[in-house]
């Protein structure tokens, strides 16, 4: 295996993207071989989870000022995936106080739990262009815990 592989998607910032995001990590982790974890974490599982949860903040909370986002996965020497998603919007995504009622606005909250669960952590970059890089770094394997 290659020290290093990287892949990128480039989609319309429409709520079908989402699907597509998923799918496309999805296929890349599939492809090269990263399917699972121990005591029942299944790595795969949980990428697709936060792959979904930044899809679609880069959908609905960009207020069309990203037309388009990315969604980069990188492996590095076969130890720790990488999966950032990119929009063109500046605002930093925040974490909103959690009604009881509330539908919606704890995407956040469980892609950092899920991260730190997971032996990994959130950072968020901003872009040479303006808008910003949601990351999350997770160790191939996860922690023996």
């Amino acid at each position: 295996m290659a020290d290093h592989q990287e892949a990128s998607v480039t989609l319309p910032s429409v709520p079908a993207s989402v699907t597509a995001a998923r799918r496309y990590v999805t296929d890349t982790l599939a492809e090269w071989g990263v399917a699972g974890g121990v005591s029942g974490n299944d790595l795969a599982d949980a990428v697709r989870l936060i792959v979904s949860e930044l899809a679609t903040n880069a959908v609905q909370h960009t207020f069309g000022r990203s037309p388009t986002f990315t969604v980069d996965v990188r492996l590095e020497h076969d130890e720790t995936l990488r999966v950032g998603v990119t929009d063109s919007h500046p605002r930093r995504p925040r974490r909103l106080p959690a009604a009881v009622q509330q539908d919606n606005g704890r995407g956040m909250v469980i892609i950092r739990s899920l991260a730190a669960e997971l032996g990994g952590g959130l950072t968020i970059e901003p872009t040479a262009e303006g808008g910003k890089t949601v990351w999350i770094v997770l160790p191939r394997r996860a922690p023996l815990g």
